[in-house]
């Protein structure tokens, strides 16, 4: 049994402002290592649920967080950016099941630490078939493309009840912090949160073993994409791409008939709207 851990940054353990989770700020140091650690506990509790092996990727900023020295030996890293399936990368690769250690809830959420869907400069809001979506969502859409379910994430409280909306209540979930606003929250300590981390994944897998996982997340095609963006000359640079659609002040539109194409035109049309 393969597992995927498709980790980002906003979530972990302690986290609760833009300073821990940026590379060019003295905090960096200390959040990845605790990054690590998290995605260390959650690679514990894969194998110890009867995984047979464990690919990590390191979704967060740049792909290079995760502390590969300090990284399970038993499992390996994709790390770098831009790779095909960005934050999911490796889920085409015969995988029986995602965890996502460390998410956070989608832009706008209330009480979510550092709630932003890809990018807090350009995002304002994101929809796939008139529902609103982050970046879990986005991602688990990806992996139900491939008929890969979504088994297991850690993050805030809002981040764990975003997941089960999307995936439903099978979904094993890890609360490491209580968010109180956008930038502060009752954060629980590593040598706590490792534990339940471990522990979750474990059961997770153990569900996934025994047909008790979640279904993959499906969106039904035609799919139509609908991004807001913060500032009005960003849509102008993404209404650039072709077959999009600019409709309403910063919204651009795109459909298509598949998840993976709907992932890629996002990105375009962000890397536009830089």
């Amino acid at each position: 049994m393969k597992i995927l851990i498709a980790a980002d940054m906003e979530g972990i353990t302690g986290v609760v402002h833009w300073d821990q989770v940026n590379p060019n700020h003295s905090e960096y140091a200390r959040f990845r290592k605790l990054m690590t650690a998290d995605v260390n506990a959650a690679i514990r509790g894969a194998f110890a649920g009867g995984a047979s092996s464990v690919i990590v990727t390191d979704g967060h900023n740049n792909g290079r967080n995760i502390l590969i020295e300090e990284l399970d030996e038993r499992a390996s890293l994709t790390s770098g950016s831009p790779a095909p399936l960005s934050m999911v990368s490796g889920v085409d690769e015969d995988v029986d099941g995602v965890m996502f250690v460390g998410y956070h809830g989608r832009m706008g959420a209330q009480n979510a630490i550092l709630d932003h869907t890809w990018s807090d400069e350009r995002v304002s809001g994101l929809w796939i078939n008139g529902r609103a979506f982050g970046e879990s969502g986005l991602n688990g859409a990806v992996c139900g493309h491939f008929n890969v379910p979504v088994i297991m994430a850690s993050g805030d409280q809002t981040l764990c009840a975003e997941v089960q909306e999307f995936f439903g209540n099978k979904i094993e979930t890890a609360q490491v912090k209580k968010a109180v606003s956008r930038m502060s929250a009752e954060c629980l300590p590593p040598a706590v949160t490792t534990k339940l981390i471990e522990e979750i994944a474990k059961r997770a897998v153990i569900n996934l073993k025994s047909k008790k996982a979640p279904k993959p997340f499906k969106v039904a095609a035609p799919i139509k994409m609908t991004v807001e963006f913060e500032q009005s000359d960003m849509a102008d640079r993404a209404a650039l791409m072709p077959f999009a659609k600019r409709t309403m002040d910063r919204r651009v539109e795109y459909s298509a008939d598949d998840m993976v194409t709907i992932y890629l035109a996002f990105r375009t049309l962000l890397a536009l709207a830089r």
